[in-house]
């Protein structure tokens, strides 16, 4: 079976379990979710995005160790830059991630899609959850950039919701007219955006479809087929990861502890994210064409 529609299929179901869940079960207090989510975020979603060295050793020739060097300079600057417009500007960063996140995410459908419906397949896990629960949206963007960012955003982010909710309808419409098989993922995104809470679908899309898919994409594009090879690839940008994540605990201390989770999440995911599209989206444009 095609490795893709195996993980498109996993992450179906995820989807549709983390929703009756999400309909049946108690909810759980917010900072249980937080570790949940960061766990799970920091395990089955970082490591996507820490395969970049496989990429920079085959599109750019990267073998030296200072050519490893100036590298992870420019990587980490861009990171910075990042770090440095959500602390000097929220509200304008929060806008810069969520539109960087949805133009990231679009490249997730395989195949030849429409530019419209990777449009809206991308900017799904972001709109649709401001209607099911926009209190918690608005929540959520306040420990990220303050009760004041929030609020100036999510009239527009509400907004814009139903008409992207109509949008994903008719794509999901389409798409099965079409018997295409993404019309069953797409579907399976819209229900677990709507009826689990913000932090938990947002998890699942990103844990089980986003990176699952990256992590299945490079290693076709690398030619790296072993496990144990893209672990060792990975591993030691895990580590800085890690280490830069518990400088942020440190200095974020002063903050309460939901805040703290939510920024070291989120912004960090926002960093790590530029540097990343920065390097992958060339391939991504050209259909993640393979070597050889």
């Amino acid at each position: 079976m095609n490795p893709l529609r195996l993980q498109g299929g996993i992450f179906i179901l995820l989807a549709l379990a983390a929703a009756g869940l999400a309909a049946w079960a108690p909810a759980w207090d917010r900072q249980t979710e937080l570790l949940i989510v960061g766990s799970l975020i920091l395990v089955l979603g970082v490591p996507h995005g820490a395969l970049d060295t496989l990429f920079a050793r085959e599109l750019y020739g990267i073998r030296t160790a200072g050519a490893w060097l100036r590298f992870g300079t420019l990587y980490l600057l861009l990171a910075a830059a990042v770090v440095g417009l959500w602390f000097l500007a929220p509200e304008l960063f929060l806008v810069a991630f969520l539109a960087i996140s949805a133009a990231h995410f679009s490249g997730d459908p395989d195949g030849d899609v429409a530019w419209w419906v990777r449009l809206v397949y991308g900017g799904a896990i972001i709109f649709i959850p401001a209607l099911s629960d926009p209190s918690a949206v608005a929540g959520l963007f306040g420990l990220l950039v303050g009760d004041a960012a929030s609020g100036q955003l999510m009239p527009w982010i509400i907004a814009a919701g139903w008409p992207w909710l109509a949008a994903l309808v008719a794509a999901v419409g389409y798409l099965a007219w079409r018997r295409s098989p993404l019309s069953l993922e797409l579907a399976a995104l819209g229900i677990v955006a709507y009826f689990a809470s913000p932090l938990i679908s947002f998890t699942v899309f990103f844990c089980a479809m986003h990176s699952a898919r990256h992590i299945i994409r490079t290693a076709k594009f690398s030619g790296q087929s072993s496990p144990v090879l893209l672990i060792a690839a990975a591993s030691l940008p895990m580590l800085g990861v890690a280490g830069l994540a518990a400088g942020a605990w440190y200095l974020l201390a002063e903050h309460d502890l939901d805040e703290r989770m939510i920024q070291i999440i989120f912004v960090g995911l926002a960093a790590l994210t530029v540097p990343h599209m920065a390097l992958v989206e060339r391939i991504r444009l050209r259909g993640w064409m393979s070597k050889g």
